[in-house]
């Protein structure tokens, strides 16, 4: 389909019939939910306990890194609660998802707010970066000041994903959203406050060994995983970005996100967070049944593909502006070179 070009009618009656197809996975099992959070919960207890209390550092090591990839796993089920896809009728499901954001530093008002914009405007070059990372064309480009250019080039560079804890975590989803609205991000202050109390709790019961391999380590970890996860679902050498008048949220979905594929221990990790083109389509749909909708529909079997492998990691990074007269994602230096040859 020809970005350029207007969507019609059938576009959106085509956005209608595939969403409506969606509609069966999109309901839940509640006790299939419970047991996916509540072996995930329990199982991330008991790795955050070995981290704790295990007798050799490098034992708790691996307990460290085990809870990062189980906190990946515990972090999908509260982005699936928050979509109101698991569990949002249950009171205590509440209480466990609200202690578990103190943890993972994700305020609930500020990321919801933030991630739910993020998937109202996907791949839509006018709106605002709010919950995404920003995306610049290359005439936006050309047109920027040197500040903005270095601004951009820094929020999109492999280092802010690598410091994720930090970058995006904390001052992203926790500590801006709070900066510019203090009524409205009020939640974001406790998030801050319980998580510092927590490491400082760890820290005064069991040295810095125990904060360090308890939080500070996981979730670096995790962070940086979770952080890679969603800037490579949005940036990736087939992705298509589209202007207002063109935008449908099929092809948001189908275009502007990606199916990442992965083997299936890192897909139980990751909570098949890879099948992010279906989750684009339809947020209700738990995380659980998201395989079992891409095996149903037809439409969805053959989206844009990357992976975890070191070639395609790359590749997302060098995805740095959209060409609107190419059509696709360029690379710094592929701009300079045609701008130079221009």
């Amino acid at each position: 389909m020809d970005g350029n070009l207007p969507k019609t009618r059938t576009d959106v009656q085509a956005d209608r019939d595939l969403f409506k197809a969606t509609l069966p996975f999109g309901v839940e099992s509640v006790r299939t939910s419970w047991w996916v959070v509540g072996s995930t919960f329990l199982l991330l207890t008991a790795s955050l306990t070995g981290a704790a209390l295990a007798p050799h550092w490098s034992i708790r090591l691996l307990f460290s890194v085990l809870s990062a990839l189980l906190m990946v796993r515990a972090f999908i089920t509260y982005h699936d609660y928050m979509h109101n896809a698991i569990l949002s009728r249950s009171r205590l499901a509440k209480w466990l998802f609200r202690l578990f954001s103190v943890i993972a530093l994700t305020p609930p008002r500020a990321w919801k707010y933030s991630h739910n914009y993020h998937h109202g405007h996907v791949g839509n070059i006018d709106a605002a970066a709010d919950g995404a990372f920003k995306l610049m064309t290359t005439d936006m480009w050309r047109e920027a000041s040197p500040w903005t250019r270095f601004a951009y080039r820094v929020e999109r560079h492999p280092l802010t994903i690598l410091a994720g804890y930090f970058t995006v975590f904390f001052l992203s989803v926790t500590l801006l959203p709070f900066i510019r609205s203090p009524s409205r991000n009020w939640d974001s202050l406790v998030v801050v406050a319980g998580h510092g109390a927590l490491i400082a709790a760890l820290w005064v019961l069991g040295g810095f060994d125990m904060a360090f391999f308890v939080v500070l380590l996981p979730m670096t970890i995790a962070s940086m995983i979770g952080s890679f996860l969603f800037f490579a679902q949005h940036s990736f050498e087939e992705m298509h970005i589209l202007p207002a008048e063109t935008w449908t949220s099929r092809r948001a979905a189908l275009e502007s996100s990606s199916y990442m594929k992965m083997n299936p221990v890192m897909r139980w990790f990751t909570g098949n967070i890879g099948y992010h083109h279906i989750h684009h389509l339809n947020v209700r749909i738990p995380f659980y049944r998201l395989p079992e909708a891409m095996d149903a529909i037809a439409e969805l079997q053959s989206p844009a593909t990357i992976s975890l492998s070191l070639q395609d990691i790359v590749a997302c990074f060098h995805c740095c502006l959209w060409d609107e007269g190419l059509q696709r994602m360029v690379s710094y230096r592929e701009f300079a070179r045609a701008s130079a040859a221009a």
